[in-house]
């Protein structure tokens, strides 16, 4: 089903030739991922588009992902050889340590530079993501006002801008790119659940039940304390499907199981299941 979605439109191409041409003016770049998907929501063509150039990897939407995945993602880029964070925009979580980082990644230049007798100027940062994995919320706390267009949905940001972070940093906005295919078509409903493609790309109802194969593997504890079920309905379901339309049922929504998925969805969305990261770590690459 993924292999057929139709959803690299022409600014999503547009922002990825401009992030290109920009590139020689920036210093850093902030690759922003969703912490519940860090993997599933990386760009493939982002390494394409930055190249040599200094990166921090931010894992954003921190609170909303299950923390010990956090943790074990955050040591397996470290062990690629990564600068990875974890943060919270939204609630102005771990900025600080972001600004470290991209402080850090400067030094060296900017002490030959200091040498030279140059003086010193604002570090220029571009920060690029895909959809919604929060860069206009970011830059709002960066900045200390809402200067960049903020959204739930995917494509708000169409422009790119430069704005002032004070005399330390000047950040460049870009809209969010994504990549014209899936190779895996878990990615595509990973990156719907946590929206950042349109719903209408895809079917609820199959959101709803991948949602429901990644609780009952992995946290079924969640069902039981989130949607009042118990052990024995999560085991004797004889399908996903059995299991959708009992949680239907529960919610009253009798058999309209179409709107008991819109509702799963939404309040995944929301954090209102449980702390969930849909992207598990390769544990083999873990030391």
């Amino acid at each position: 089903m993924a292999d057929q979605i139709q959803w690299f439109p022409g600014h999503m191409a547009k922002a990825r030739r401009e992030a290109s041409e920009k590139l020689n003016l920036v210093d850093v770049v902030i690759e922003l991922v969703d912490a519940r998907i860090p993997e599933s929501s990386r760009n493939p063509i982002i390494p394409e588009i930055i190249k040599q150039k200094p990166k921090v990897l931010v894992l954003n939407k921190a609170d909303m992902a299950d923390e010990k995945q956090t943790k074990l993602w955050l040591a397996y880029y470290k062990a690629q050889g990564e600068t990875a964070l974890a943060i919270d925009a939204q609630h102005n979580k771990g900025l600080n340590q972001l600004e470290k980082a991209c402080k850090d990644l400067m030094a060296p230049y900017f002490e030959k530079q200091k040498e030279k007798g140059v003086k010193p100027r604002p570090i220029r940062v571009m920060i690029l993501g895909i959809p919604n994995v929060g860069k206009s919320t970011l830059i709002n706390r960066f900045v200390g006002k809402n200067q960049a267009i903020t959204g739930n949905k995917p494509g708000v940001t169409k422009a790119q801008r430069w704005l002032k972070m004070g005399k330390v940093f000047e950040l460049l906005d870009t809209p969010g790119i994504l990549w014209p295919k899936f190779d895996d078509p878990d990615v595509g409903k990973k990156l719907a659940l946590t929206g950042a493609i349109k719903d209408q790309l895809l079917h609820m109802d199959d959101l709803a039940l991948y949602l429901l194969k990644v609780y009952t593997n992995r946290y079924p504890q969640l069902l039981i304390e989130k949607l009042k079920l118990n052990s024995d309905q999560i085991a004797h379901s004889e399908s996903l499907v059995d299991l959708l339309l009992h949680i239907t049922q529960k919610m009253g929504l009798k058999d309209d199981y179409d709107q008991a998925s819109i509702r799963l969805v939404n309040e995944y969305r929301k954090a209102n299941l449980g702390l969930v990261t849909l992207d598990l770590v390769p544990s083999e690459e873990i030391s």
